[in-house]
């Protein structure tokens, strides 16, 4: 009896269905066909040389600690990708240690900053990092850190990228010089602020805790051009002070501490100099006991 049932219901399914004709398949084919004719071709916009909204129209150009990426993000406050670049000999002036750092607090140190040549000296060029700032707020952040800076501009045409990343094709391009020094064009003079930068001396050495920060930036694009970096920077000194956290074991804490001190000894115009790099008793006993010793 089930099996009649079942076979029943089959029978009603089937005489309920009607197998499409050849005529239904060409109506149902002609409706599509009609349904792209009616459409008309596919378009798609072409967007070829079009660029994206909202992009940033200021860029920094860093050649000291700028060039770390951390260093960079404890003030912007988010990632920001550098292109390495190298600005024109002639810009005008040369990367030395003659910016002072610290005198507040009484950590004096003498970091990096850009002066004229002096007598005798060839200009070079400047190697580096450009990267965009967001915004206004960004772009005042940056200014507050290099408070013992002006910020100039450069021009476009002095600049050159130097890797396989493009530099912006539009913009502004800044970069940092300590307040006071002169260059072809007028800059008012700060209070205080002398005219070519200040060299280092025992009260505010090269501190290797900051050529560190500089050097491992400069390394992230490759051991060249941290090579170039030292080769083309001025006023390395006998006033250098060893403050890294672990000095006499300095791979425990400073990261490529030893790639950096192989370039220090072996590229001039440091090499002359790194001899004279002093863990801190040593530096206090050679360079500070003499000064504070009652005359």
């Amino acid at each position: 009896m089930a099996g009649r049932a079942g076979g029943a219901r089959e029978g009603e399914v089937r005489r309920g269905f009607r197998s499409p004709s050849r005529r239904d398949v060409l109506l149902g084919l002609t409706g599509l066909a009609g349904l792209v004719v009616g459409g008309g071709p596919a378009r798609a916009r072409d967007f070829w040389g079009e660029g994206l909204p909202d992009q940033p129209t200021d860029f920094l150009f860093g050649y000291g600690t700028l060039i770390s990426e951390p260093s960079r993000t404890s003030t912007s406050h988010r990632q920001v990708v550098a292109v390495p670049a190298r600005v024109s000999a002639r810009f005008g002036l040369v990367r030395a240690f003659v910016a002072r750092g610290g005198a507040r607090s009484g950590a004096g140190f003498t970091a990096l900053g850009l002066r004229q040549p002096r007598d005798g000296e060839v200009p070079s060029s400047i190697n580096g990092v450009v990267f965009p700032v967001l915004d206004a707020g960004e772009m005042a952040a940056f200014d507050r850190r290099e408070g013992g800076y002006r910020r100039v501009e450069v021009d476009p045409a002095l600049v050159e990228g130097v890797g396989w990343q493009g530099l912006p094709r539009s913009g502004r391009v800044w970069i940092y010089v300590p307040k006071g020094v002169q260059m072809g064009i007028y800059l008012d003079r700060e209070a205080g602020a002398p005219d070519n930068g200040v060299l280092p001396d025992a009260a505010f050495p090269l501190v290797q805790s900051y050529i560190d920060v500089v050097l491992q930036g400069a390394l992230a694009e490759g051991a060249a051009f941290a090579r170039e970096l030292i080769e083309t920077t001025f006023d390395w000194s006998e006033f250098w002070l060893d403050d890294r956290p672990t000095p006499r074991r300095p791979w425990a804490q400073t990261e490529q501490a030893g790639a950096i001190d192989r370039l220090l000894a072996s590229v001039e115009p440091a090499a002359s100099q790194f001899r004279n790099r002093l863990y801190p008793e040593l530096y206090a006993a050679r360079h500070l006991m003499d000064a504070a010793a009652p005359r």
